[in-house]
C-alpha cells in the first residue's frame, strides 16, 4: 500500500521542514501513488516530456547527461527527499536523466497538479523554487570543484557533501554510510579519469581520512576532509519535501 503523506517518514527526518496540517492533505491530494524501479531502471529520460513527477521516498539514483560520443555526464546523487522532474514539470521536457542505482520507492505526482500548486498554495510554491535555487547552487559549486579544486580537493569536497547529507538523512552509523555508486560515477561528476580518482581515493584511504569499498563510505575525520576540500562541516539547512 502508499505511504500516507501524513506518516511519511520523511517528515521524521531533521533534514527536512515540517509541513502544516493543511499541506499534508495537499499533499496527499497531488500524490497519485508509488512506484517501485529496480537497479538501473530508467526514471526520466533526457529529452522526455513525463506526464509525472517524483519524490525519492527509499533509495538511491544518480543524474546525468548523455554526451553526443556516448558519455556520460553526472550532474548529481540522488537521495531520499530529492525532487525529480522539475524541469518537465516547467520546462515541458527533462535536460536530463535520472536513473535508479538502488531499488528506489517514488512518491508520484501528477504533473498537471503543479499548476494548482502555484495557484492555491504559494508557501508550496516557494519551496519548489527553493529546490530549484539550491539545486542550481550545487551545481555550481560542484563546476567549481571542476574547475578550481585539485583532484584530492575535489574528491574531498563530494565525499564531505555527501557524507553530510547521509548524516542529515540518518544513513550514518559508526562513520559508516551506504554509498552504492560506482568510482566511475564520481569520476565522471568531477571530470577526472577513473584511474586518478582510484589513486585518489587510495590516498584518502591511506590517510585514514576516508574509504569507499562494497558501496559504503566510512569517514574517520570529518573535519580533516573538510580542510583538504576547503569547505565546512556546517549542519545542512532543513529543506522542505514534496
Amino acid at each position: 500500500m502508499a505511504q500516507k503523506c501524513e506518516n511519511c517518514p520523511l517528515r521524521q527526518k531533521p533534514l527536512f521542514q515540517d509541513l502544516s496540517p493543511d499541506e499534508v492533505r495537499f499533499m496527499q491530494k497531488f500524490k497519485v501513488g508509488e512506484l517501485v524501479v529496480d537497479p538501473g531502471a530508467p526514471i526520466l529520460m533526457e529529452g522526455s516530456n513525463s506526464p509525472q513527477l517524483f519524490t525519492a521516498l527509499r533509495g538511491m539514483g544518480i543524474r546525468y547527461n548523455t554526451l553526443q560520443n556516448g558519455r556520460r555526464q553526472v550532474l548529481s546523487f540522488v537521495f531520499p527527499g530529492d525532487f525529480i522532474g522539475m524541469q518537465a514539470g516547467i520546462m515541458g521536457e527533462m535536460g536530463h536523466s535520472v536513473e535508479a542505482t538502488t531499488q528506489m520507492t517514488l512518491c508520484v505526482f501528477d504533473r498537471s497538479g503543479i499548476w494548482n500548486l502555484f495557484k492555491s498554495h504559494p508557501e508550496r510554491a516557494f519551496d519548489l523554487t527553493w529546490l530549484a535555487a539550491s539545486e542550481e547552487h550545487f551545481l555550481g559549486e560542484a563546476l567549481s570543484s571542476v574547475g578550481q579544486r585539485s583532484a584530492i580537493q575535489a574528491i574531498a569536497w563530494a565525499l564531505v557533501r555527501v557524507f553530510l547529507r547521509g548524516r542529515a538523512l540518518g544513513l550514518v552509523r559508526n562513520g559508516v554510510m551506504p554509498l552504492p555508486f560506482r568510482q566511475q560515477d564520481l569520476a565522471d561528476a568531477l571530470g577526472l579519469s577513473l584511474v586518478h580518482t582510484n589513486k585518489t581515493l587510495a590516498v584518502l584511504r591511506d590517510r585514514q581520512l576516508a574509504s569507499w569499498s562494497d558501496g559504503e563510505l566510512q569517514v574517520n575525520n570529518l573535519e580533516a576532509l573538510a580542510d583538504i576540500a576547503e569547505t565546512d562541516t556546517e549542519k545542512l539547512p532543513a529543506r522542505p519535501i514534496l
